[in-house]
């Protein structure tokens, strides 16, 4: 696929964007959902090996394909590594007609004013470089908001737009991810702050550019229909964060235009332990709930 064929599909293609890209200190916790305990790696290399085992078996599954997976979300490491017969991973994803994208954000400052925004991205110009040069479409950035506090919320989303920016400057789409804490008490407002200051950002983006957004599921179904709608925006996807398959999926056909980015809500059924069979049979269900939960909406 080209640049132009990856842009036709995130934009009007129907499925959903897969999201594997837990990163060091999200791994072992995400090693562990799938069975693989803290005792059965030592150190950070041993341990991105057995989560790229993982990444690769669902890349590899007959079920893993472009026909309900627009894209995929790559952690580095994966970008740079190579399925078991050797094909670097954004090539083999591209070859089953899956869009690769790029997780780029460094981790998280503390909670200031509600929200923690990203830590410093010193490397973003070479890596952005790098995921160009490995056919890599586009990155995504993750920070949170746990307050509807009016300062902490517009700093979120100016921090993601400032990035972004810089991102589409490289010539890649920015899926940028101000995820509002399904834990907030104060969700509701905080989400319609979100949009606000995500329609106020857009003016910044330069016209004929676009970027994606990847949201929190909403208290109030449709509440991003304006981001949906926006000119400036490829795509609107949503994170589980934290729901169940089953809960993430109700919550999705909620909402018109919106497909999903899961990650957790992907994984939850599958185990180092199964067999081939099995495994691919779990991936499959998966796959197919997401991807008609996608479509409803």
């Amino acid at each position: 696929m080209n640049r132009q064929e990856m842009t036709a599909k995130i934009a009007n293609g129907e499925g959903f964007i897969a999201a594997l890209d837990q990163s060091g200190g999200s791994t072992p916790k995400a090693l562990r959902g799938y069975g693989v305990e803290d005792s059965e790696w030592e150190g950070e290399d041993e341990m991105f090996a057995k989560i790229h085992e993982m990444r690769c078996r669902i890349i590899e599954s007959p079920s893993f394909t472009g026909e309900k997976v627009l894209g995929a979300i790559l952690f580095e490491r994966t970008m740079e590594g190579c399925n078991p017969e050797g094909i670097p991973i954004p090539e083999r994803l591209t070859g089953k007609g899956i869009v690769p994208f790029l997780k780029v954000d460094k981790g998280m400052h503390d909670p200031e004013n509600g929200a923690q925004l990203m830590k410093p991205m010193p490397t973003l110009a070479q890596n952005c470089a790098r995921a160009k040069e490995l056919g890599v479409f586009g990155t995504k950035m993750r920070s949170v908001i746990h307050e509807a506090d009016e300062k902490g919320v517009a700093a979120n989303i100016s921090q993601q737009m400032d990035f972004g920016l810089e991102i589409l400057s490289h010539g890649l789409t920015p899926i940028l991810e101000p995820e509002v804490s399904l834990k907030s008490e104060t969700r509701g407002a905080a989400e319609a702050m979100v949009l606000s200051n995500a329609l106020d950002q857009l003016e910044r983006v330069p016209a004929g550019s676009q970027v994606m957004w990847k949201l929190t599921l909403p208290v109030q179904p449709n509440t991003y229909q304006a981001l949906v709608d926006h000119p400036k925006v490829l795509r609107v996807v949503a994170l589980s964060g934290g729901y169940s398959r089953d809960e993430a999926c109700a919550e999705l056909k909620k909402n018109s235009g919106i497909v999903a980015s899961f990650s957790r809500a992907l994984l939850e059924e599958l185990r180092a332990q199964m067999d081939d069979h099995r495994f691919n049979e779990a991936l499959e269900k998966a796959i197919d709930e997401i991807y008609r939960a996608s479509m409803a909406a």
